[in-house]
């Protein structure tokens, strides 16, 4: 039954202990090609986990990817994403409302009377771009909160 082990973990405790691949492997009793596969995060056997955790001198589990850190992490990256998303929406819809400002200015210029005509839908357009603001910066502030939450653990 093949384990997630922590690729990166893995890599990391090599590399903090000066050894290469090779020498890794040769303590481990595995191939180099086993230990390559295995810190670039493909599946590994029960068996080379059990290998990897003798020469590293810890409990094989140490080795293996929390599924609940892992889920965490997914779901943080995902509403970074997702943040991400809004605030260029939110850009978009700025970048359309300054057009839409010159373009009524230019309308409005035109009349002969000189009142602004398109007064009441530049304001609308105004009262839409505030709130999608603010769903953006309400977001941004749960999001802000999830990842202060998932620091504390």
């Amino acid at each position: 039954m093949p384990f997630k082990a922590d690729a990166k973990k893995i890599k990391r405790w090599r590399e903090e202990r000066h050894w290469s691949q090779e020498h890794l492997a040769d303590l481990a009793g595995l191939g180099l090609r086993t230990i390559q596969r295995v810190e670039n995060g493909e599946a590994a056997s029960q068996e080379s986990l059990k290998s990897l955790a003798a020469a590293y001198n810890v409990d094989v589990m140490a080795l293996a990817v929390d599924p609940e850190a892992e889920s965490a992490e997914r779901e943080l990256k995902q509403n970074a994403r997702a943040v991400a998303a809004l605030r260029l929406s939110l850009g978009i819809h700025f970048a359309g409302y300054l057009i839409g400002v010159a373009t009524f200015s230019a309308i409005s210029i035109g009349t002969p009377d000189g009142r602004f005509t398109m007064l009441w839908p530049l304001l609308w357009w105004t009262v839409g771009l505030i709130s999608h603001a603010a769903t953006v910066g309400i977001v941004e502030l749960v999001a802000r909160y999830q990842s202060f939450l998932a620091e504390d653990g």
